[in-house]
């Protein structure tokens, strides 16, 4: 059986009706990208029942990849993230959260799993519009990439990212001077990206020494 890849994505928030978060993950769900088959996963913008559900995911696919997307609507282009923070502010329904730390003892920060380097270059490539970008904020998008590589700390062949969307061309229409894109460029971004993980990961596994019984 091919391991699963699990992407993720997210339901809508702040009165948008959509979220290319989840637009996007759902186009590929069942899809064969390499050795893996993408599992799409939709995740509440809340954070405990997000946390709860990926947690829930993790350990009934235990994937070989995970890529979590969200939406950055502030942001012109497709933004890869360096750093998921144990840290965590209110969220979208409120509820009068404070500020905490997602993990109570776990590490500071974990870095992405994922080659950020190769995933950047083959979406310029193709001329969409990507950057790095240093840490996934202190919102729901964060906690859930913490969470993930946290989840996964004990498994290190495991490659774990995350990939911020900017809003989509429909929902640019509710807002003034925001850039957007098309769906269609946002899913080959993200086809770039996870053909990029699938591809270092099964080198990293041809390379892998054979263990002695």
């Amino acid at each position: 059986m091919p391991p699963a890849f699990l992407l993720t994505g997210f339901a809508p928030f702040g009165g948008e009706r959509i979220n290319p978060s989840w637009e996007v993950a759902q186009r590929f769900d069942g899809r064969q990208i390499g050795d893996f088959t993408i599992r799409a996963a939709r995740l509440p913008v809340v954070r405990l029942p997000a946390l709860r559900r990926l947690a829930q995911l993790i350990k009934e696919i235990e994937p070989g990849a995970l890529l979590g997307l969200g939406q950055a609507g502030e942001r012109p282009a497709i933004t890869l993230e360096q750093i998921a923070i144990n840290l965590f502010s209110p969220d979208e329904i409120g509820g009068g959260e404070r500020i905490r730390r997602i993990v109570e003892d776990g590490p500071d920060a974990y870095f992405a799993r994922v080659p950020l380097g190769a995933m950047l270059s083959a979406i310029a490539r193709d001329t969409i519009p990507a950057a790095l970008s240093l840490t996934a904020g202190a919102f729901v998008c964060n906690a859930v990439m913490y969470a993930g590589l946290h989840a996964l700390r004990n498994s290190p062949e495991v490659p774990a990212g995350f990939v911020h969307l900017p809003y989509a061309t429909a929902q640019a229409a509710r807002h003034r001077d925001v850039a957007s894109m098309s769906m269609d460029l946002m899913e080959r971004a993200v086809e770039l990206s996870i053909a990029t993980i699938v591809s270092r990961a099964g080198r990293r596994r041809a390379n892998r020494p054979l263990r002695r019984k």
